[in-house]
């Protein structure tokens, strides 16, 4: 399978594509990658050096991948942190164009905007193209909860919450959705969820808590989600496949106290996860 994968790109650490190009290929996935932003860190460091990649950069690089004549042969298009709102355009367009070469390929929006703590963290203009043209343009979406609030406009706190959340996603645009976790009056303090819908169904997957967060655990679950979709096509399979991939690897990197995932050290739990979880049916969607 071959993904075009419009991420940011740091050159310490595992986030955007930093994150999501190597676990795609440890899948046997070709990954072209474009980089939306060069930075030597993530800004969570408390200071970052290098730049935005400039719009037109971007489109240059996509208009050469297409006119090598390869988007027939591109399965998906994977979009994540776009740094610039001008970029938005630019994906959307370079979607479009894969799509007419291909009418199959997939478009999985990681609809990078925010977290719960510090809210929205990208320019402005970005929430609102995440939220009025690239989900409905994408086949499917991954966000985070406080992504999946913005989304929809609806508070997630319940099971039933999350529910109505991911049908109002359905509605506007895409078919798969991938909540890459969650916490709900539901969840037990030890434990946190990662939820999936497809067509009229949702389903949980519940892991336990490792105590931290984890910077680049949804760039890698998306991308691990979206390779897994292309192989299996079932929702449920991706679901369990990807959240043990990821647990792997966060187990391990809480293991050696890191602050960035190790991934490289921990590559093994994306073919061969250590643990599997139960996947249960959350029921149809409103």
């Amino acid at each position: 399978m071959n993904i075009l994968s419009i991420q940011s790109q740091v050159s310490y650490g595992h986030v955007g594509n930093s994150a999501a190009v190597f676990a795609m290929q440890r899948l046997g996935a070709e990954v072209w990658p474009v980089n939306t932003v060069a930075f030597s860190n993530h800004p969570g460091h408390g200071g970052l050096s290098g730049r935005v990649i400039d719009s037109t950069e971007i489109e240059a690089l996509i208009d050469g991948i297409a006119k090598l004549g390869v988007l027939s042969r591109c399965d998906a298009v994977i979009s994540g942190y776009l740094g610039a709102t001008e970029t938005g355009p630019i994906v959307l367009k370079a979607v479009a164009k894969a799509r007419e070469a291909n009418p199959r390929l997939l478009y999985c929006c990681d609809p990078v905007i925010g977290d719960v703590g510090p809210g929205l963290y990208v320019r402005k203009g970005l929430p609102e193209f995440m939220r009025d043209e690239a989900m409905p343009a994408a086949d499917m979406v991954t966000p985070n909860q406080f992504e999946l609030e913005y989304l929809s406009g609806q508070r997630v706190s319940t099971q039933g919450e999350l529910k109505s959340a991911l049908a109002y996603l359905r509605e506007r645009g895409p078919r798969v959705a991938l909540v890459t976790s969650v916490i709900t009056a539901e969840t037990p303090p030890d434990a946190i969820d990662i939820a999936a819908s497809g067509g009229c169904e949702a389903w949980l997957l519940r892991t336990p808590r490792l105590g931290r967060d984890f910077n680049g655990a949804g760039d890698a679950m998306a991308a691990l989600f979206l390779v897994n979709m292309l192989r299996s096509g079932s929702v449920p399979e991706a679901l369990a496949a990807a959240a043990a991939s990821v647990f792997g690897i966060l187990e391990r990197t809480a293991a050696g106290a890191s602050r960035e995932l190790l991934l490289i050290e921990a590559q093994d739990e994306i073919v061969a996860p250590s643990r599997r979880f139960p996947v249960e049916s959350l029921g149809a969607l409103a």
